[in-house]
């Protein structure tokens, strides 16, 4: 059986171009091979991007090139606003966390393409994760494309909220192969699908 690992990282030092700083790639790649986790695709998201812009990137490593890039929303809890979002772990925050993530299990979702993924946060800054229903989801109102500078705001409770298109990309990713996944925003959010495959 293939075992495979993903990183997925919210960052929140990108530059403002919406492209990956080499350094980033390079901490990703280092972080990923220390931890033994698969040195393949990365997922990352500049939460200090305009919410109007790309801000999710998928980033293959050995191809070095961006494979997916789209809008996500940020939490709307703790006094966020469009501009600067409020980072936090209280549960009943709202609040997009910071940290590292083990995120596993498909499951049936509410929103946009009926799938999320489950979120577990491995650090103090996200340790409450899983008991906020903190998921990997798409909202079908969330654009496809850039909307800057108009603003993607009001559609997430704290959690990463992507658009279908690119939910249906990532998710036929994460089914083709059993994932690790961090990210970061500064830190780290990590990414684990099933072990059994979903049936669709």
């Amino acid at each position: 059986m293939i075992n495979l690992k993903l990183l997925l990282l919210f960052i929140n030092i990108f530059s403002p171009a919406t492209s990956i700083k080499a350094e980033k790639i390079s901490e990703a790649f280092a972080f990923a091979k220390k931890n033994k986790l698969d040195t393949t695709i990365c997922i990352m998201v500049d939460m200090s991007l305009p919410s109007g812009k790309n801000r999710l990137f998928v980033y293959d490593f050995q191809q070095k090139k961006t494979l997916i890039a789209g809008m996500c929303a940020h939490g709307v809890g703790g006094s966020s606003t469009v501009q600067k979002p409020v980072f936090s772990n209280k549960v009943g925050s709202n609040c997009t966390s910071l940290g590292k993530y083990k995120v596993k299990n498909r499951a049936y979702s509410n929103w946009g393409i009926n799938i999320h993924y489950k979120m577990y946060g491995l650090e103090q800054s996200n340790s409450n994760a899983f008991k906020r229903i903190v998921v990997l989801h798409s909202y079908t109102p969330v654009p496809n494309y850039e909307i800057y500078p108009h603003i993607l705001f009001g559609q997430s409770a704290g959690c990463p909220v992507i658009a279908d298109d690119q939910m249906k990309q990532i998710d036929r990713l994460l089914r083709k192969i059993e994932v690790f996944c961090f990210g970061f925003t500064t830190n780290y959010i990590l990414i684990q699908p099933p072990l059994a495959r979903v049936q669709s």
